[in-house]
């Protein structure tokens, strides 16, 4: 029965800080952004968006958004 004997202490403050170790990384991923990134960001969404939209059929007229801008 000769095993590695193992500090609980030690273990729970390294394993917390590994925990927090992949926060900061997340928190880094999500919120260091620079203005110009998250405004080209929210551009391409917007137009992501619209170009979704356009192919949407009415409910009420069953056409397309593109076949009403037609003359």
């Amino acid at each position: 029965m000769a095993g590695d004997v193992i500090n609980l202490r030690q273990f729970r403050k390294r394993q917390a800080r590994t925990e927090h170790e992949k926060q900061a990384e997340q928190n880094r991923v999500t919120f260091g952004r620079s203005k110009a990134e998250k405004t080209l960001t929210k551009v391409l969404n917007e137009k992501a968006a619209k170009k979704l939209d356009q192919g949407r059929f009415d409910q009420a007229g069953g056409e397309t958004s593109v076949d009403r801008e037609k003359p």
